[in-house]
């Protein structure tokens, strides 16, 4: 995707002022059709593709509604559209509902272990099989294994693949970067002769737990769409927060698209 020069502040705080003597650019694609809410027009702003990144930095950005994809940081930034907004869980506070421990407790009987991020044969085929199952012919039904890296890993990134396996089979990968404060659940990917499990849900349930583990404050899940059948399912984990007009507050009456 072309990144346009048109740049933007952001709100409260600059990666200037945290990173002394660094300039930092964000840059904004043309207009597109938002693959969320169609016929919407979508932009995205990003981060200067140049500028050295580190934890600090994608932590920063996080806070402000930044996403990782790939080696990108980004953020919507759609004229006359607030649709996706920005959601993190408070995980020290953070109780499951009785469907969540439903899904809990029917997972018991799975292995969860981190593992470095990287490529191998097993993961990818996974991922092939549920890209085909969840997108068939949405142009994401045929990946390659450059692209399965691109997409899910960074240089800079701290990032885990969480295995979770029944015996020696392979159920589900989650994704999942370590910031300075909280963890990002960054992809799930499952096999989808399994959906009786819920390991979507299971999977986000292990990563509160992980976070709680590591005296961490949060657990970012990316972008609350109330429009979008696919992206609403975030509200099902509270309390949870919303990045609104520059600033984190709990519930409220969030706008399903301004």
């Amino acid at each position: 995707m072309r990144i346009g020069r048109q740049r933007e502040r952001l709100e409260r705080h600059t990666v200037t002022e945290a990173f002394a003597g660094s300039r930092a650019a964000f840059y904004t694609t043309p207009p597109h059709v938002c693959s969320y809410l169609p016929p919407r027009k979508a932009a995205t702003l990003f981060a200067d593709p140049a500028l050295p990144k580190d934890r600090g930095l994608y932590s920063l950005l996080s806070e402000q509604g930044f996403r990782r994809s790939g080696a990108h940081l980004y953020r919507p930034s759609c004229p006359g559209c607030q649709a996706c907004i920005p959601v993190r869980i408070p995980v020290q506070e953070f109780r499951p509902r009785r469907n969540q421990r439903r899904t809990w407790d029917g997972n018991r009987d799975l292995q969860v272990v981190p593992g470095r991020a990287g490529f191998r044969a097993e993961y990818f085929d996974l991922y092939r099989r549920y890209l085909r199952a969840r997108h068939p012919d949405g142009g994401m039904d045929d990946p390659s294994p450059e692209g399965f890296m691109d997409f899910l890993t960074a240089p800079w990134a701290e990032t885990l693949f969480y295995e979770f396996r029944l015996g020696d089979r392979l159920l589900a990968i989650a994704v999942v970067d370590r910031l300075e404060h909280a963890l990002s659940a960054v992809y799930t990917f499952y096999d989808p002769a399994f959906r009786e499990r819920s390991l979507g849900r299971y999977a986000i349930l292990h990563e509160i737990q992980e976070a709680r583990a590591h005296g961490l404050a949060w657990l970012y899940l990316g972008y609350w769409i109330a429009g979008c059948r696919k992206m609403r399912y975030k509200n099902e984990y509270q309390p949870l927060e919303y990045y609104v007009d520059g600033r984190w507050e709990r519930a409220r009456t969030v706008s399903a698209g301004r």
